[in-house]
């Protein structure tokens, strides 16, 4: 049975929008990759999802990228086993050929506009791009302050833990897991991306369709703020030194440092990180035979100072309602966003001729139906 993932490779952070776009499909590992280009509104998330819906009737297995802007947008679709990747092109998350016609193709759905009828609104057009750009820079800097919140919880839950217990906990973990592989000459490989992320719907996270081909799960129960960052990096650096590829999802929060999930697909093995925010129940992680996982359930909060916990009571009560304030707020501005990104899109649809486009598709899916 094939097995279809949900993730974002691309977020919105208080860095701004943050891209793990090379993560996708590498040019050594691809067989192609197609970028497809092309303005708002000309069929690109379509057109990728109906490529995803006809492979999966295939039994294809398949990765659907979702657009942090819009969860129900695709800015992306791999065909796994056929190692073919097509990619939304065009900014905030350009993508252009590596190595263009032995790797890398282009597909200009720009070709199949009116270009006049477009022309003709380019005022409105202009006006409402940067009204759009106006709303994400705003939402940009709530996240920003949500970050300072952030970072605040995380320097009261590292003084109430003891270190030296989850040194001795992860050690138990590696020697369990990786114990029996001996140090590999030739490391693994780490593709990064995102879980969950910040959307104008709220936070959304895609977590449990990850790990339909696990068959270990541990879960990482955490207090929001609490960098669990020292404990994956060693999980996560345990396997790539054993030759393990792994991939490895990382916070909104902080995309450059904080991985939250990690899953080893050769020992069909996962760690995940679980609080409010990204909340997973056990009886959710099945694989795709229907039998559930192994799960192995770590709670940090066992091995916090209760007493310092305790003193801090209230701090952590009045900073988690501040963090979720402010993260409010980035929601209701990038819903602000999306709003007048789809009053954009409304100035090309009319002027598209997605007849032209639907043949296209019908090329590309026999092209790649072999």
């Amino acid at each position: 049975m094939s097995v279809e993932r949900h993730y974002f490779p691309g977020n919105n952070t208080p860095l701004g929008f943050f891209s793990y776009y090379k993560y996708i499909l590498g040019q050594r590992e691809a067989n192609r990759i197609i970028c497809i280009k092309g303005g708002p509104g000309t069929g690109k998330s379509t057109f990728m999802k109906k490529i995803g819906e006809y492979f999966s009737s295939k039994d294809e297995n398949l990765d659907f990228l979702h657009c942090s802007a819009d969860e129900n947008s695709l800015d992306g679709v791999v065909l796994k086993d056929k190692k073919v990747a097509f990619v939304d092109g065009t900014s905030p998350h350009t993508t252009d050929p590596i190595t263009p016609g032995a790797v890398d193709r282009i597909v200009n759905l720009g070709e199949y506009w009116n270009a006049d009828g477009i022309a003709a609104n380019k005022n409105e057009i202009i006006d409402l791009n940067e009204e759009c750009s106006r709303w994400y820079r705003i939402a940009y800097n709530y996240l920003s302050a949500a970050k300072s919140v952030f970072r605040s919880l995380e320097e009261v839950y590292n003084d109430a833990m003891e270190a030296s217990e989850i040194y001795r906990v992860v050690a138990d973990i590696v020697d369990k897991e990786y114990g029996s592989y001996d140090i590999s000459l030739s490391p693994g490989k780490a593709k990064k991306f995102f879980a969950s992320a910040i959307t104008s719907s709220g936070n959304i996270n895609y977590i449990t369709s990850l790990l339909g081909d696990m068959e270990k799960v541990y879960m990482i129960n955490v207090p929001v703020g609490y960098s669990n960052t020292s404990f994956m990096e060693v999980i996560s650096e345990g396997a790539i030194y054993r030759g393990f590829d792994i991939e490895t999802y990382y916070c909104s929060m902080s995309p450059e440092e904080k991985i939250e999930h990690i899953i080893i697909p050769e020992l069909k093995t996962a760690f995940i990180t679980v609080n409010r925010y990204h909340d997973v129940e056990p009886w959710e992680i099945v694989n795709v035979d229907g039998k559930a996982a192994e799960i192995a359930f770590i709670d940090m909060n066992d091995y916090m100072d209760v007493v310092t916990l305790q003193n801090n009571e209230e701090l952590i009560e009045a900073l988690n309602d501040e963090y979720d304030i402010l993260l409010n707020k980035t929601v209701k501005y990038l819903a602000k966003a999306k709003e007048t990104h789809l009053l954009v899109e409304e100035m090309y649809i009319p002027n598209m001729n997605f007849t032209q486009i639907g043949a296209l598709l019908e090329e590309l899916i026999e092209e790649f139906d072999k």
